[in-house]
């Protein structure tokens, strides 16, 4: 195996603009992704029917009223903040990409409470007791859920596209949900206001063969497409069209297989239908700044790119669109620098890295980097400013460190080779670098866990310093981001692995395990709130004693 830190550039081809009504139907290809709305409804039932005839690729299944089934859209990870707030001590926040910018996780804190959504259920903890001062039963029973918080307010997403808002203030009440019949990809918040991404399909009728559902497509109709609502807030329900056909974007071509929809949601305020902002779209990966948010799609053998201004109060705003070649690893494939927009996407036998630009409604390439891992594909992604690493495997593992100061002219300026990789690489201080995935021989047959420390001070000769080992185990960060806590004021480090958490103090040239932390079911989350730290299991949380790491309160989920 090989693990390779780089910054790789990824061509993307300039994006011809749509015409005003209908489209031209086929699949998508680099050159043409601006976006226009539909001039009339029946424009629009024309060009979506188009576009089914001309090939779209079966739909995942969808249960009776037509919703999607839930897949289980990956989390994307982040790198943990430390707040001091005045009624609140020191603490760890979710492990977010970009800072400021909250991801949804299945458990979130303030620093006074730990807000947690299981099975169907909001849990609330106080940090200063240690103790579980309530709980809220949400609609639509146990799906997999995530929830966002600010102050007084959780919104809950269900992957079913079901959305919740729940007050906190005294004893947790819901104050309305909406419900949107699809797959929810994702969700950023920043500033009190939530930016959920919602991925509808077509009802198509029960009587089409799925492997050919163009031969419904004359007896479609808009209601078909169009993704539908239902609220229920303030004593009230209502039902509908959640976007009006003229308001529909589109590419010039597309496959129409569903509906991208960015939803607009002010925690402070009531729940209405979200401002929708919608495009005859797909979309897997969701990456956001403070200022725009991203929403990728794999598309045959490339990826599409649509970018949102959410700077503003109102609705997000459709501001550019791209194509790169290859596929996205996940959201850490992405980083803005500088008003640039950093891909690596793995494309056939090679991997590459392509800095964006946006050129009015176009994201157009500045500049590539390719050639990097050949016949291997990307396992692992992480830019800081003007830096970037790569992880690439089959076999073995280089790890390359790239210079990305000059976005036309990106480089690899240096290159590692070690057996194992990294799935997930993390800063620990300046010129250190945290990577966690798994040791493997020669042959690339994975042995077990591995936590490697590199010293990446001089970016042309990176070098691993430390190295911890398990025997088989997995650490939960290889598949959710999320599952992962540094802890810098303590230089602590902690793994939520496939058993228990695995608890590693993290020095300049070497990492020393500290103890692992069992509950009876496998740990899921780790916090970190003023002098303690707490781990998170679907069976209840425990509290240990930051310095000594001893067990200082135990609390079951009934």
């Amino acid at each position: 195996m090989r693990l390779r830190a780089a910054c790789v550039l990824v061509s993307v081809a300039l994006l011809t603009a749509p015409a005003c009504t209908g489209s031209s139907a086929g699949p998508p290809s680099a050159g043409q992704a601006s976006l226009a709305a539909f001039g009339s409804c029946d424009a629009a039932l024309e060009g979506l029917r188009e576009a089914l005839r001309s090939g779209a690729p079966a739909p995942q299944p969808a249960d009776r009223e037509g919703a999607v089934v839930a897949q289980g859209a990956a989390p994307a990870g982040a790198v943990p903040d430390v707040r001091a707030e005045a009624s609140a001590p020191a603490h760890s926040t979710t492990n977010n990409h970009e800072q400021g910018v909250e991801e949804p996780d299945i458990v979130q804190t303030d620093g006074r409470r730990i807000v947690t959504v299981a099975d169907g259920r909001l849990r609330v903890l106080d940090a200063a007791t240690r103790t579980q001062t309530s709980t809220l039963d949400l609609p639509g029973g146990g799906r997999p859920s995530r929830l966002l918080l600010d102050g007084d307010r959780a919104l809950v997403a269900g992957q079913d596209g079901r959305l919740t808002l729940v007050d906190l203030a005294g004893a947790p009440r819901t104050i309305g949900t909406l419900s949107v019949p699809g797959t929810m990809v994702d969700a950023r918040l920043v500033n009190g206001r939530a930016r959920v991404v919602l991925h509808t399909l077509p009802r198509f009728p029960r009587d089409v063969p799925m492997p050919q559902p163009a031969a419904a497509a004359g007896a479609m109709t808009l209601d078909d497409w169009l993704p539908r609502y239902e609220l229920e807030a303030g004593g009230r329900s209502e039902s509908g069209r959640l976007v009006d056909c003229d308001r529909v974007l589109h590419p010039r071509r597309y496959t129409a297989t569903g509906m991208l929809t960015v939803l607009s949601i002010d925690l402070a305020g009531e729940l209405g239908t979200g401002e929708p902002v919608t495009i005859a779209a797909d979309g897997r990966v969701v990456y956001g700044t403070a200022e725009t948010l991203y929403v990728a799609h794999d598309a045959t053998g490339r990826t599409e790119i649509h970018a949102f201004d959410i700077t503003g109060a109102g609705p997000a705003r459709h501001v550019a669109s791209g194509v790169v070649e290859g596929t996205l690893l996940n959201q850490y494939a992405m980083s803005e620098h500088d008003g640039h927009l950093r891909v690596a996407t793995t494309t056939g036998a090679d991997n590459t890295v392509t800095v964006l630009a946006r050129r009015g409604d176009r994201l157009t390439e500045a500049g590539r980097l390719g050639g990097l891992g050949k016949g291997e594909r990307i396992y692992a992604v992480r830019y800081f400013g003007p830096v970037g690493y790569v992880v690439t495997f089959r076999q073995t593992d280089p790890l390359y460190t790239l210079d990305l100061a000059d976005p036309a002219a990106p480089r690899a300026v240096g290159e590692l080779k070690i057996t194992g990789y990294s799935a997930y690489l993390h800063r620990a201080g300046e010129g250190r670098l945290i990577g966690v995935g798994q040791e493997a021989d020669l042959q690339g047959r994975a042995l077990g866990m591995q936590v490697s420390l590199f010293d990446v001070a001089d970016p042309a000769r990176p070098r691993r310093v430390a190295q911890h080992r398990l025997t088989g185990g997995l650490a939960q960060v290889e598949s959710d981001t999320h599952a992962f806590l540094y802890w810098e004021p303590e230089r602590l480090l902690v793994l939520p692995t496939d058993t228990d958490a695995l608890v590693l103090r993290v020095g300049d040239g070497n990492l020393t395990e500290r103890t692992r932390i069992a509950h009876a079911t496998p740990v899921l989350r780790a916090l970190v709130i003023g002098a303690d730290l707490w781990t998170v299991s679907a069976s209840g949380a425990l509290v240990h004693d930051l310095a000594t790491l001893t067990e200082r309160s135990r609390i079951p989920f009934p």
